[in-house]
C-alpha cells in the first residue's frame, strides 16, 4: 500500500514538474498548487492526470515512463486548457473525461512511434487532441460546451496592447512594472494562466529546480522582447502565452535541455527565437481559415527540427545532443563532463599489457627511430636495470638482454588472426631489413580492431591461427628477429589483421607507471618514451570482494538510519547496478576485474547506498603502499548548495569548482582498509569537504564510514549472499 501511494504521488508530481522539463517533486507541487488559481482549470487538469494514470496502470503500460508522468502530462495539459476554454457543466465532465482518454490513448501511442527515431513526445498529443475538441465544440453541433470570457482566452485569438499589472501580496498591492509582469504572465501562459502570481510561483521553481534553465528562460524573454523593439513584429505587444509556451519553451529545449549547456546552445538558444517568431507568424495565418489558434504546435515543431537538424552532423562538435536525459540541465551537464573526464571504459576495449613484470618504453609514438608516418602509433618495450641498462655484460648475444625469451602475453581477449614464427633472431647490432616485421603475431579482438606483438622468438609461438586466447594468456617469447638490433618488444593497434598494417592510436585500460619509484595508476593512456610500466597486480580479496553479479543482495545497517536491503541487477542495455529496495536508490557501476567504480547515481542523498556511492567510488584491486587512487565526482553530488548554485549559473561557460575522490589502502593479504577523502576545490582552493574508510576483509565488505559536515555515520555490510 505504502509503495502504491508513493507510486501515485510521483506520477501526479511529475506531471506537473515535466511541463517545464523536470522531475522535482518539490516544483511538481508548486505548478500543482498554482494551477488552482483557476480552480475549474486545476481541479480539471487534476482530474484527466488521474483518468490517465488509471488507464496506463489497469491496462499496465510501463511502468516507470508512467511513474515519470510521460503519460500523463498531455492529458494534464487538456485539462488545464479545457478549464480555461469553457465553463463547467454536465458536458464539461463528459469531454473532459473523454478528451483525457484520447489525450491518453495519443500519449502513449506517439510515444512509442516517436521514441522509434529516438524522438521526444513533447505536446503533440495534448495539441491534436485540444484541435479535434475546439474543431467539434465549433462546429455546428457544438457538443454542449459553452465558451469563458476570460483573458487567456481572448490572448489566443486577439492578443491586445500590454498594460501594467497589479499583484496582490497580504493586504497590499504592488504595480508590477511592464517586462517584470510580462515575463511572470509569459510563464503562467504554460498552464493556461494570465497571473503574475503564479508567473512568480512558476519562476520561483525553476530556479530551485535548475539555475541554467532560469537563467535561459530570463535571457530568451530579453532577447524576444528586444527581437520585437528592433523588428516591430508585434507592435501592440508580444503575445504572452506565445512567449511563454513556444518561445521561451523553445529556446529551453535547445539551450539546456535536449542539447548540452554551453555557449553554444545558448547561442542557439537565442537564434531560435526568431525563427520561432517566424513560424508563429506563418501558420498564424494558415490556421486562421480554420479558426485554430497554435497552442504549443511551434515549440513541438521547432524542437523536433532542431534535434534532427543537429543529429545529421558527422562529428558532434562542441555542441552535443543530451543522449541520457537526467530531467535536469545541471546533472546533463555534470554528468556529461565527468564521463568524457572518466568513463573511457565506454568508449575503447579494454587492453592490457602485453608482458609481465616492469619494462621500459624505450620508443613511443612518433618516435625518432622507425615509427613515422602511418606506422608512428606503436611503442617499443625492453627491460632496464637499476642503471638504466638493457643487458648484463658483455651484452653482445640476445640472450644477455634482460627483456630476452619472456613471456609475450595476450593484451585481451580475442582469436589469433595471423602468425610468422619461422624467422631467425638477429645477433646483436644486425637488422633483417627483407622481413622487417620478424616473428609476429596479430590478434582479432573486435570488428576493425587487432593488436600485433614483433620482434618474438623464433619458433617461440604458443598460438596459431583460429586459436582463442584470453587476456593474459602466453602466446609467445621476446626476441629479436626482424629490423631489430637488440631484443625488445613492439606493440601496434592496427585495424586490419595484415602483419605491419597502418597503426591507430589506443590507449591501455589500466597499468602503474613508475616514477620516483612510486607507483602511479594509469588508466586509459598511452605510455610515454622513458616511462617504466607494468601491470596492476591484483589483490584477490579485494576483488572477491566487489565481485557484485546480478542477485547479489545485502543489508545496510546504522545507528539512527533506515536499515536498507540492497540488490545487484543489469539493466535491458546490460549496465550493471546496485538497487535499494528500501529507499528506491539506484548506483550504476562498472567491474572491469581492475577496478570497480560508480558511474552514476539516482534517488535520496540520505540513503546509505549514497554514502557507500561516495565511499566506494573508485576501488582499485591493488594494496601497493604508494598508491593513491584519484578521480573525479560530477559536481551535483557537492555538500555546499550555494557554492554550488553559483556555479551553476556560470557552469555552460566555464568550470571553477572541482570534486576531487580520493583513497589509500593500507593492509594486505585478506584484511584491508581504504581512506577516503573527498576535496572540493574552487578558484585553485582545496577543502576536505568529507573523509571516510571501508574495510575489507576475509573477501567481503564488511563495513564502511563517512564524516559529513561533522556527522560521523558507520554502516555495517552484511552480505546476504556472495559468489
Amino acid at each position: 500500500m505504502k509503495a502504491t501511494a508513493k507510486f501515485i504521488t510521483d506520477s501526479i508530481l511529475h506531471s506537473y514538474a515535466i511541463l517545464f522539463f523536470s522531475q522535482n517533486r518539490v516544483f511538481g507541487a508548486l505548478l500543482l498548487l498554482v494551477s488552482f488559481l483557476n480552480p475549474l482549470g486545476g481541479l480539471a487538469g487534476l482530474t484527466a492526470v488521474v483518468v490517465s494514470l488509471i488507464i496506463s496502470k489497469l491496462l499496465d503500460y510501463h511502468h516507470e515512463t508512467t511513474r515519470m508522468g510521460i503519460y500523463s502530462f498531455n492529458p494534464l495539459l487538456f485539462g488545464l486548457g479545457l478549464g480555461a476554454f469553457y465553463q463547467f457543466n454536465a458536458a464539461f465532465v463528459i469531454w473532459l473525461l473523454v478528451g483525457g482518454l484520447l489525450v491518453a490513448v495519443l500519449s502513449v501511442t506517439l510515444a512509442s512511434m516517436l521514441a522509434r527515431f529516438n524522438f521526444p513526445l513533447l505536446s503533440f498529443p495534448f495539441v491534436i487532441g485540444f484541435w479535434l475538441l475546439l474543431l467539434s465544440a465549433n462546429g455546428i453541433y457544438h457538443m454542449g460546451l459553452k465558451q469563458v470570457n476570460s483573458a487567456v482566452l481572448n490572448e489566443f485569438f486577439a492578443p491586445g496592447k500590454e498594460t501594467s499589472y497589479s499583484f496582490p501580496l497580504i493586504c497590499c498591492r504592488f504595480i508590477i512594472p511592464h517586462y517584470p509582469g510580462l515575463f511572470f504572465r509569459a510563464l503562467s501562459a504554460v498552464i493556461f494562466q494570465n497571473s503574475v502570481l503564479a508567473g512568480l510561483v512558476i519562476a520561483t521553481g525553476i530556479f530551485f529546480h535548475s539555475r541554467i534553465h532560469f537563467s535561459l528562460m530570463v535571457l530568451s524573454f530579453v532577447a524576444a522582447c528586444l527581437v520585437n523593439r528592433l523588428t516591430g513584429i508585434y507592435p501592440e505587444g508580444i503575445s504572452y502565452y506565445h512567449l511563454g509556451a513556444n518561445v521561451m519553451m523553445v529556446s529551453g529545449a535547445v539551450g539546456c535541455f535536449f542539447f548540452i549547456p554551453s555557449a553554444r546552445s545558448y547561442l542557439w538558444a537565442i537564434i531560435s527565437i526568431p525563427v520561432t517568431f517566424l513560424l508563429i507568424n506563418g501558420l498564424t495565418k494558415l490556421f486562421g481559415f480554420v479558426d485554430l489558434p497554435l497552442l504549443s504546435f511551434p515549440f513541438c515543431l521547432l524542437t523536433i527540427l532542431f534535434i534532427s537538424f543537429f543529429r545529421q552532423r558527422q562529428s558532434t562538435g562542441k555542441l552535443q545532443l543530451t543522449l541520457l536525459q537526467h530531467y535536469s540541465p545541471e546533472r546533463n551537464l555534470y554528468q556529461q563532463l565527468n564521463g568524457a573526464e572518466r568513463l573511457h571504459e565506454l568508449n575503447y576495449l579494454k587492453l592490457g599489457l602485453p608482458f609481465m613484470g616492469a619494462w621500459t618504453v624505450s620508443q613511443g609514438y612518433d618516435g625518432d627511430i622507425t615509427h613515422k608516418l602511418a606506422w608512428g602509433k606503436a611503442l617499443d618495450f625492453v627491460v632496464s636495470d637499476d642503471e638504466g641498462k638493457t643487458y648484463q655484460l658483455p651484452g653482445t648475444e640476445p640472450q644477455h638482454f634482460y627483456c630476452y625469451n619472456k613471456p609475450v602475453l595476450a593484451c585481451a581477449d580475442g582469436t589469433v588472426e595471423s602468425v610468422a614464427d619461422h624467422i631467425d633472431d638477429n645477433p646483436i647490432g644486425i637488422i633483417n631489413i627483407a622481413e622487417n616485421w620478424g616473428n609476429s603475431i596479430v590478434i582479432k579482438h573486435t570488428e576493425g580492431l587487432y593488436s600485433q606483438v614483433s620482434h618474438l622468438k623464433k619458433n617461440s609461438g604458443k598460438v596459431k591461427p583460429g586459436d582463442f586466447v584470453r587476456e593474459g594468456d602466453v602466446i609467445g617469447l621476446c626476441g629479436n628477429s626482424g629490423r631489430s638490433p637488440e631484443p625488445h618488444l613492439h606493440f601496434q593497434v592496427q585495424v586490419s589483421p595484415n602483419i605491419g598494417s597502418k597503426t591507430i592510436s589506443y590507449p591501455f585500460a589500466c597499468y602503474f607507471n613508475q616514477s620516483s619509484g612510486k607507483n602511479q595508476l594509469r588508466s586509459f593512456e598511452t605510455p610515454q618514451q622513458g616511462d617504466i610500466v607494468s601491470r596492476i597486480p591484483i589483490n584477490r580479496a579485494i576483488k572477491q570482494a566487489f565481485d557484485l553479479q546480478p542477485g547479489y543482495t545485502a543489508v545496510l545497517l546504522a545507528p539512527g538510519h533506515q536499515t536498507e536491503q540492497l540488490e545487484v541487477f543489469t539493466d535491458a542495455w546490460n549496465q550493471s547496478y546496485i538497487l535499494s529496495k528500501t529507499t528506491g536508490a539506484v548506483a550504476y557501476f562498472i567491474n572491469n576485474g581492475t577496478a570497480f567504480y560508480f558511474t552514476s547515481f539516482y534517488g535520496s542523498e540520505k540513503s546509505l547506498l549514497f554514502y557507500f556511492y561516495l565511499t566506494a567510488y573508485k576501488i582499485v584491486f591493488a594494496t601497493d603502499p604508494d598508491l593513491r587512487v584519484t578521480d573525479t565526482y560530477p559536481l551535483q553530488v557537492s555538500f555546499n548548495k550555494p557554492v554550488l548554485w553559483l556555479h551553476d549559473l556560470v557552469a555552460p561557460f566555464r568550470q571553477f569548482m572541482r570534486l576531487s575522490y580520493e583513497n589509500k589502502s593500507e593492509g594486505n593479504g585478506q584484511d584491508i582498509v581504504f581512506h577516503i577523502a573527498q576535496i572540493k576545490t574552487v578558484a585553485g582552493s582545496r577543502k576536505e569537504t568529507m573523509s571516510a574508510s571501508l574495510h575489507v576483509s576475509n573477501n567481503t565488505i564488511k563495513n564502511f564510514g563517512i564524516t559529513l559536515n561533522g556527522t560521523q555515520i558507520d554502516i555495517q555490510w552484511i552480505a546476504e549472499s556472495a559468489y
